[in-house]
């Protein structure tokens, strides 16, 4: 029997598979930049769409919405501090970081910049970065596993879970092992573009099912729970009355932008500085539809989905249901979309920890002369490691496996909170040392894991934002105690800055 839903998934995944192959092909030859940083040659569109695509994952269609259904729209605020987050980051950051790179050596990965930024010799900083790299990398690929499984599961629901998992960790290892960074950018440029005409599509066609009672989503405005949950019964569609604790944690998630590694290593790899302002504009417009379109999946689908969905705890699903109320093969489209949103950012995470580990540990550590070809056959060995043990933790019957939203929140915090104050810090302040760096990496990560751990349940405070003002504040302390970096350092500040310029 002719199935249109799959034939379209299927073509989807040729065309992936097709793009990594086509730049494995192309980069015979090549060395470890052009694989992990794609030789600095990307342009405006494609830095944009591809730093958008990696950042927002499968929690964008399953994770987001779903937490919005379950939990009410005190959980919007973490759109609007994402959207703030990305601006900024925009604005602020990427081009003085792709300057700011290319002074420092031509660094190619997170922790070799903030090394050279510095003009250590000291490997202690790359080697730290890279270990905070290789756990929480390994926790987000965890995430987008889960996310491509629950899609499988409904393209082939005759398979068992654990070869749903298989299936899609290997297509997403095969294009990021043959092709790279260039061939992670270009297929997330066009998974972006899949992502946001989806996101777009659903809750209009949500509007026009049979069905659909827009008298319910305007009741819900009225009602104001009190607690958490009370929104779990009752929507709570009126962001404003959301607790100091919802707002605050939602605002948080935009710092964890300046942290990011796998987004932050698009703003290296841009060809010309000059060419970030197109990006930027690109980027943020992009970013505020897709949260937009998804804070409106969660409000809309509540008329539909809501009681199925809530009694059986899979709100997460909530877009994988929605697919329904379209034709086969454009349904079998936007499926494909969320596992474009989640395959887009773990390719990425994959290549990046990748990089950190061969450019940060293995180099310098224990292999000082290896050749290029060298690092760059260790750096795809590294993918498939990281993938499996992704693959075991997402494979894991725990709850917390289980949640896409969960596993997103605490890898985004522990980023954000190492490296988001000392990256900032880096590029506007002169007078910032390697040992502050240090510091601040150390102090955030700690603080993150600490407060994850003992602190976040009790307070209901996410432990991004603790995370990132004692990661700044153990960085400026340092700093200060610690003798003015040398005049090469502050030459090399004054280099960057005026090329910025």
């Amino acid at each position: 029997m002719f199935n249109a839903e799959l034939l379209a998934f299927i073509l989807y995944f040729a065309l992936i598979i097709g793009i990594g192959v086509y730049f494995f092909i192309r980069s015979k030859g090549s060395g470890d930049k052009e694989y992990f940083l794609g030789g600095r040659s990307n342009g405006p569109w494609v830095t944009a769409m591809s730093a958008q695509a990696s950042d927002m994952s499968g929690w964008l269609l399953m994770g987001f919405p779903g937490s919005i259904l379950a939990f009410g729209m005190g959980k919007v605020w973490i759109g609007l501090g994402l959207a703030i987050g990305t601006a900024l980051n925009w604005i602020f950051v990427a081009k003085r970081l792709r300057q700011f790179s290319s002074a420092a050596n031509d660094s190619i990965t997170l922790p070799q910049y903030l090394t050279n930024r510095f003009l250590s010799k000291s490997p202690a900083l790359q080697i730290i970065s890279a270990l905070v790299f290789l756990v929480f990398f390994t926790l987000y690929v965890a995430s987008s596993f889960v996310a491509g499984q629950k899609v499988f599961l409904k393209i082939f629901p005759g398979i068992s879970e654990s070869t749903a998992l298989i299936i899609f960790a290997a297509i997403i290892v095969v294009y990021t092992f043959l092709g790279g960074f260039k061939a992670v950018c270009w297929t997330d440029f066009f998974q972006g573009l899949m992502m946001l005409v989806a996101l777009l599509a659903v809750p209009f066609i949500i509007v026009a099912a049979d069905g659909f009672e827009m008298s319910k989503v305007v009741a819900d405005y009225a009602y104001l729970p009190g607690t958490a949950d009370a929104a779990v019964s009752s929507f709570n569609a009126n962001p404003f009355s959301a607790s100091w604790q919802d707002i605050a944690s939602g605002l948080a998630w935009g710092l964890g932008y300046f942290g990011m590694p796998h987004i932050l290593v698009r703003f290296m790899g841009i060809k010309d500085a000059k060419m970030v302002k197109k990006s930027a504009t690109v980027g943020i417009i992009w970013v505020v539809l897709s949260l937009g379109a998804a804070i409106a999946l969660a409000i809309l689908g509540r008329a539909l989905f809501a009681e199925e969905l809530l009694a059986n705890g899979t709100q997460e699903r909530i877009f994988i249901v929605a697919t329904s109320l379209f034709p086969a093969f454009i349904g079998g489209l936007l499926l494909a979309a969320i596992i474009a949103a989640a395959m887009s950012t773990a390719d990425s995470q994959l290549l990046v920890a990748s990089s950190s580990f061969t450019s940060d540990i293995y180099k310098p550590v224990f292999r000082k002369n290896a050749s290029n070809k060298e690092v760059l056959w260790v750096g795809r060995v590294v993918v498939l490691i990281i993938a499996v043990i992704a693959f075991f933790i997402a494979r894991s019957k725990s709850e917390a496996a289980g949640s896409i939203m969960g596993m997103v929140e605490n890898a985004w915090g522990g980023f954000g909170a190492a490296f988001g104050p000392v990256i900032i810090l880096s590029l506007v302040w002169k007078r910032l040392t390697y040992k502050g760096a240090i510091a601040g990496v150390v102090g955030g990560a700690v603080t993150d894991v600490v407060w994850l751990i003992f602190l976040s349940s009790k307070t209901g405070i996410y432990e991004l934002l603790p995370g990132f003002i004692m990661g700044a504040i153990c960085c400026v302390i340092v700093t200060l105690l610690d003798k003015e970096p040398p005049k090469e350092v502050q030459a090399l500040f004054d280099r960057a800055v005026s090329e910025e310029a």
